[in-house]
């Protein structure tokens, strides 16, 4: 079958009758040579006609030929002229890790104007019963989504096949899997006291020279006593610190990227520098003592003037976060703790000033949810507890007592 195609770009001529007349020459999807004819009192009403005209043909045929690509080739398509320019680079590498891991080995192949509903819903089913995350399966639906509305806005296809094909809810995914469907706060990851003081022995430990097994160890418990994500403590500059009035000024964030000639990913991944998550994100973080003496240590191991990162790299340069968590793993391993994100780190330190420390007078020391989201960067205190925070129930024991009804 042939392409449709415009063979002029329309020609007005002045007829007989006084009144004027044009004709557009184009060849339809079975290679056959067809006009079409306008008229109109004046020569400028007929070549707008025309444009018009020809405007609306270009489009059906540009519509045409994205319906008729196959799925990879129309969404890469999107992915490098819509959403490159206008995400995160961050956000962009997982947008296309999505699509080129989850997607393409589906459905890339199909045809785009012949994916209908089922389709997507049979991918989003079979991922479930292959046993993935629900957070990666929802990446998948976020993806498409935003794809084939990008394709109906655009008036490419006629239905979006989204509308047909929801998110599983996620009580119905983890059931599916036989797991149980947790609130948020259940999951959160957190150390016990116990788990800190193991961690703290293991990361400080030595070889029988004397010299520390881990680098830059210190940094770790200066995130378990400030909340600052792996981005956060890995853009601090020395110049950033100010252990005179105890604060540190959050300015800028380390994110790792994959490498890229323009669009086009290359081998490997670099270190990318710049600004922080959110506005609520820069900002200043009181140092308690703990926190001040970790500085100290880590610039006594390694201090390369005011404007170098506090926690450099063999080159004096940014650590990769690849590597800054590695290290941490391998401490928890050591250590024989259970495999815990560096996130929750952050977890820990939110969750223990929410829920509150015992003092060595048997009082309680917390702070609000409001005070904690402050110190986390979060623009509400609803993030923060429902993410951040590990529910204590400990605290309800013999609570009620009293209140006999």
């Amino acid at each position: 079958m042939s392409t449709r195609k415009l063979l002029t770009n329309g020609n007005a001529f002045k007829r007989t009758d006084n009144r004027w007349g044009g004709v557009v020459w184009y060849m339809d999807e079975q290679g056959e040579r067809k006009r079409k004819s306008f008229s109109g009192t004046t020569k400028a009403e007929v070549n707008k006609k025309m444009t018009e005209y020809i405007a609306v043909f270009n489009d059906s045929i540009i519509e045409s030929q994205e319906t008729k690509k196959r799925l990879k080739d129309s969404m890469q398509n999107w992915l490098e002229v819509f959403k490159f320019p206008s995400v995160e680079r961050t956000t962009y590498d997982r947008y296309e890790c999505t699509a080129k891991n989850q997607i393409y080995p589906y459905i890339g192949d199909k045809v785009v104007g012949d994916i209908k509903s089922a389709n997507i819903k049979k991918l989003l089913n079979d991922k479930m019963n292959e046993g993935y995350a629900y957070t990666t399966v929802k990446k998948v639906h976020n993806v498409l989504n935003e794809y084939f509305r990008y394709l109906t806005q655009q008036e490419y296809i006629d239905r979006n096949p989204m509308i047909s094909a929801p998110m599983i809810k996620k009580s119905n995914f983890m059931a599916a899997q036989d797991k149980e469907n947790l609130p948020t706060s259940e999951t959160i990851t957190v150390f016990t006291p116990e788990e800190i003081k193991i961690f703290k022995d293991e990361a400080f430990s030595t070889f029988s020279n004397g010299k520390r097994k881990y680098q830059q160890a210190a940094a770790y418990i200066l995130m378990l006593n400030t909340g600052l994500i792996t981005g956060e403590v890995l853009g601090l500059l020395n110049s950033d610190i100010d252990l005179e009035n105890r604060v540190m000024h959050l300015n800028r964030g380390v994110k790792e990227i994959s490498k890229r000639d323009g669009v086009t990913a290359e081998k490997g991944r670099e270190v990318k520098v710049g600004k922080l998550k959110s506005a609520t994100s820069k900002r200043d973080v009181p140092l308690n003592d703990t926190a001040i003496e970790m500085i100290l240590d880590l610039r006594k191991e390694f201090y390369l003037g005011d404007n170098s990162p506090l926690i450099p790299d063999e080159n004096g340069n940014f650590t990769r976060p690849v590597n800054f968590r590695k290290r941490y793993y391998r401490i928890l391993k050591a250590a024989g703790i259970e495999t815990k994100g560096l996130h929750s780190l952050r977890h820990t330190f939110a969750t223990n000033l929410v829920n509150g420390i015992k003092q060595p007078d048997g009082s309680i020391k917390s702070l609000t949810p409001r005070q904690v989201a402050d110190l986390l960067g979060h623009t509400t205190s609803e993030i923060t507890e429902m993410y951040y925070v590990k529910r204590d129930l400990t605290k309800l024991n013999g609570i009620t007592d009293g209140f006999e009804l």
